[in-house]
């Protein structure tokens, strides 16, 4: 397995890292002030701004040393970094209801132009439910069945490449599961039970596989792979439980329409529309 460059080469890449964390909190905080500046009434929770610090002190855990150093090397820190970048940290960054914020902050056509991009075709099928499971769960299979997290592996470019998946990812599903945001195809509750039921087995069901070493195409020690498919299936199960809590506490009752409210009075006409 590759092994990573040393300490104080690795010293510019955490700095970044680090910088780029930072930005990202900088820009939602004044994000979040211009939107409460901007609607005093309406304002914004300070939950979701401590939401979106949450996830990316996740982030922070996983990229920074000394668990970004030993994932280079260790199977086990690899898995943790994975249930970080792509379960935990995600959940608390759409947690914090990005898009909503954004959306209030920028200038009215801006936003207009936004809200077009999320109703396009290729956004809507990219939110579909089945597309976000396959891209967020289904690529761990050609991750860990094949020999691409060795070959992402022996390059810190594929590395990165593989952490920008799991975390875009990660937040594509939970948006798609339990997200505040608008999202123009977002189905029932029931339907997305159904799809986090799924995640929930594909996941137990490859963490199973890597502890039994069954078409696993990992080159690692095997007491690592075992490790690592236990922080998996614990982990993943912790992850998808927070998911399902989220998707119950953001859940609203669909309010009925005008027309149907009319139709369950008894011997109330339905009034005709103008």
């Amino acid at each position: 397995m590759h092994q990573h460059a040393d300490g104080a080469a690795g010293l510019p890449e955490a700095v970044l890292t680090a910088l780029a964390l930072l930005a990202a909190a900088g820009g939602y905080l004044l994000a979040a002030h211009r939107a409460r500046r901007r609607n005093p009434a309406q304002g914004w929770h300070t939950w979701r701004s401590v939401s979106f610090l949450a996830g990316l002190t996740l982030l922070a855990v996983a990229l920074l040393p000394p668990l970004a150093s030993a994932a280079h090397s260790d199977f086990r820190a690899h898995m943790a970094q994975h249930m970080l970048i792509g379960m935990y940290a995600p959940l608390a960054l759409v947690l914090a209801a990005p898009v909503t914020l954004l959306l209030r902050t920028l200038p009215p056509k801006q936003a207009r132009r936004t809200t077009s991009a999320l109703h396009s075709p290729p956004a809507r099928l990219a939110a579909h439910p089945a597309v976000a499971l396959l891209l967020s769960t289904g690529t761990l299979g050609a991750l860990y069945f094949t020999p691409l997290y060795d070959t992402a592996m022996a390059h810190p470019a594929g590395h990165w490449l593989m952490h920008a998946h799991f975390l875009a990812s990660g937040c594509l599903f939970a948006y798609v599961i339990a997200g505040p945001d608008p999202a123009p195809t977002r189905p029932g509750v029931r339907t997305r039970l159904v799809y986090l039921g799924i995640a929930i087995a594909a996941h137990a069901l490859i963490a199973q596989a890597l502890y039994g070493g069954f078409l696993i195409d990992v080159h690692a020690p095997v007491d690592q792979v075992q490790q690592g498919a236990e922080i998996m299936y614990y982990g993943g199960d912790v992850a998808e439980l927070l998911l399902a809590g989220a998707l119950v506490a953001t859940w609203r009752p669909e309010r009925r329409t005008r027309a149907a409210r009319w139709r369950g009075r008894p011997g109330v006409a339905r009034p005709t529309p103008r």
